[in-house]
């Protein structure tokens, strides 16, 4: 269930060629930015342009004089980069992503079509293809003790030998606003979860989260 195809859709992100070879999502963490700088300089010229050193934007992205851009950087074709965004670096932004005021970013990759418009913070996290982030929901990325980071699921602990690691979504994941995802959190597509939610662990595809005793499956 935690498995690369059972979660991310691969075919709506440029970075599809980091996961080769790799088994669970966050594996891809491993050399982030040199895979990015890899990419960045493949990229076609025609499309793209390197604005700064490892920074290369889509002719077609729209971005806002007040957002800062930290490298290594990709933002994709038809982007949206709004006012004041915070994009701190190893990151990739989808085509047709909208990364919005006051959002901060670092460590991630944002799929196709991906909405974090409005103070969010994304933190060594994956948001697959359509997951949109409500006002001021966030990914908690390190552990308060800086232990290093399990994913807990039905069968137990998962380990991923990683210190900082926030949220992995699925494609149309609705996170409600002002919702806390602990570090660790996964969530399969297709699941929605409700505003002012603290999310930890495993929450299956097809689900509506409303608490943490209180996850029910979809009805059709």
């Amino acid at each position: 269930m935690l498995r690369i195809e059972n979660i991310l859709d691969l075919e709506q992100t440029i970075a599809k060629s980091f996961f080769d070879g790799l088994t669970y999502p966050w594996e891809v963490f491993e050399g982030l930015d040199e895979k990015i700088i890899a990419l960045g300089k493949s990229l076609p010229k025609d499309r793209f342009e390197e604005r700064a050193p490892h920074v290369w934007i889509a002719k077609s992205a729209t971005v806002a004089p007040t957002a800062y851009l930290g490298a290594p950087l990709i933002i994709d074709e038809e982007a949206e980069i709004r006012h004041c965004a915070f994009i701190r670096g190893s990151a990739i932004v989808g085509k047709g992503t909208v990364v919005g005021n006051s959002t901060e970013l670092k460590s991630s990759i944002l799929f196709d079509s991906v909405q974090v418009p409005h103070y969010n913070y994304v933190g060594n996290s994956i948001l697959s293809y359509k997951s949109h982030m409500g006002a001021g929901s966030i990914t908690s990325n390190l552990k308060s003790d800086k232990s290093l980071v399990n994913i807990r699921t039905e069968r137990g602990l998962v380990e991923t030998g990683l210190k900082k690691l926030g949220a992995i979504l699925g494609s149309r994941v609705e996170v409600g606003c002002n919702s806390v995802l602990n570090p660790g959190t996964v969530i399969g597509s297709d699941t929605n979860v409700y505003p002012l939610s603290m999310v930890r662990g495993y929450i299956p595809s097809g689900s509506i989260y409303k608490n943490k005793n209180e996850i029910i499956e979809k009805q059709e």
